[in-house]
């Protein structure tokens, strides 16, 4: 069968084979698909190739044209199962070349050595081994599924973390705000009130003098009066104007009393620092501040950062900042590798665990390292104190006739040691020696409510300086 060059089995639109051939009015024929799309951006349904307008809007199939195209396909794809250099069907695959070949390319001086397999056999076994590398791929495929499946929780929940802590944030700035209007609006009344106080003692104290004032303007008048009198008249009146000179006594100059005037001193004197030192009852400082993102999704923490407690397991993103055992544990933000450091923290359960963690727990990521180690801490169960570990085998330390409420954490850098007390009692419950050389971040795990106490702010001033000191409650 002789058939049309290929060029003239080619869509003028998407320069491949016909697919579906239509024709229109104007006697060009296209990819049905390729008509669609191309009126579908153009406003006028016109021919692609000539711009001719076409008389309908459902131009008809080529049947000719599609039965030509299927044709020369088959024709081609034939093609590719006949060897182009003896013109003869692949019937056996060269296992040293990777390549099909026929029966005379096997006998030929190419292939004359060369491992040859049926095609059929050769198949089966290519298909399995391009299975077995496909295997690798397919994991790495689902893996990558799964990061980005993370990366979209991951920033769902950005979303939410940044709104939730824009809310508290203004939360505690409300605070702050309303703290220092409270406190202007205090310290402006006190100062009207004085000028109030001040103000009206002032006035009567000018109305006194005023008085004082016209009295004696009075008698000087009269007699001055008199005294510019002719002597006999001035004679005659002596007498009344000696008695009513003598009756205005001279005063002590009137002076203003202590504290007539408003006091600045007390108003604006170390304004700032007092109303910081005011803030006392506001402001509350805890030395173990919780890291959310290292906590367990059974476990929920509070608002300010202070609490943590069970609740209803939630859906979060993973990320390396959590430990790598499946604990309900939450770490703390900061850690530690100099100078001495204490928290004391409050549970309210029967079961509970605290202590100390490396950072390694959280962020190795070597799936061969042991992530029991690096773990200082103790835990609470069945009225017995027990040395933390990750391990089935269990450690008592000491029984305890009641739950305690209270426990601090005593932890000395320097001597890589850290010391658990019963702060009810003031009692050492046990004391790890030796601990890692890394940085330790606090660890708490609890079913029941656990937190973190804050402590006091107290001051000492002197001359020269002032200390802020910070006191466990």
């Amino acid at each position: 069968m002789a058939f049309q060059p290929e060029k003239d089995l080619t869509c003028p639109v998407c320069q491949d084979i016909f697919k579906d051939p239509v024709v229109l009015t104007c006697s060009h024929s296209l990819c049905k698909e390729c008509v669609s799309s191309w009126w579908t951006e153009k406003p006028l349904q016109e021919c692609p190739v000539c711009k001719r307008r076409a008389s309908r809007s459902d131009p008809p199939l080529n049947l000719a044209l599609r039965n030509l195209c299927e044709a020369y396909l088959q024709q081609e794809q034939k093609k590719e199962h006949m060897c182009p250099l003896h013109s003869e069907t692949f019937k056996l695959f060269c296992v040293s070349d990777q390549q099909p070949v026929c029966v005379v390319c096997r006998d030929s001086e190419t292939h004359r050595d060369h491992q040859v397999r049926p095609i059929d056999e050769a198949t089966k076994r290519c298909k399995e081994d391009l299975q077995t590398a496909l295997n690798p791929l397919k994991d790495q495929l689902e893996l990558m599924e799964e990061f980005k499946e993370n990366c979209e929780i991951s920033l769902a929940h950005i979303k939410t973390q940044t709104n939730h802590t824009a809310r508290l944030i203004e939360k505690e700035f409300l605070k702050l705000h309303n703290f220092l209007a409270e406190q202007e609006e205090s310290r402006i009344k006190a100062l009207k009130d004085e000028e109030e106080r001040k103000t009206q003692r002032m006035k009567d104290k000018i109305a006194a003098v005023s008085t004082e004032i016209e009295t004696l303007s009075e008698t000087i008048r009269a007699t001055e009066e008199e005294l510019r009198a002719t002597d006999i008249s001035f004679l005659l009146k002596y007498k009344a104007a000696v008695e009513r000179v003598q009756c205005c006594p001279l005063l002590e100059e009137p002076q203003l009393d202590p504290g007539a005037l408003i006091n600045q001193a007390k108003h604006l004197g170390n304004l700032v620092f007092n109303i910081w030192t005011n803030m006392k009852k506001l402001v509350e400082y805890r030395p173990v501040v919780l890291d959310p993102n290292t906590a367990h999704p059974e476990l929920v923490v509070s608002d300010d950062l202070s609490s943590v407690q069970a609740g209803a397991e939630h859906v979060l993103p993973k990320n390396p900042e959590r430990a790598r055992v499946e604990l309900p544990l939450v770490r703390g933000s900061e850690g530690f590798n100099y100078g001495s450091h204490s928290w004391e923290v409050e549970v309210e359960s029967k079961t509970w665990g605290l202590g100390l963690v490396t950072e390694s727990v959280f962020h190795n990521t070597d799936d061969h390292a042991d992530p029991a180690v690096g773990w200082y801490g103790i835990e609470f169960q069945d009225g017995q104190y027990e040395l933390f570990n990750l391990h089935s085998k269990k450690e008592i330390l000491v029984k305890s006739k009641s739950s305690p409420r209270r426990i601090m954490v005593h932890l000395d850098c320097t001597k890589r040691k850290v010391t658990f007390y019963d702060a009810d009692t003031n009692t050492r419950i046990h004391s790890i020696s030796k601990i890692s050389q890394d940085k330790l971040f606090p660890i708490f795990g609890s079913g029941g409510p656990m937190s973190i106490l804050p402590r006091k702010i107290q001051y000492s001033t002197s001359q020269t300086f002032s200390r802020c000191k910070f006191y466990s409650v």
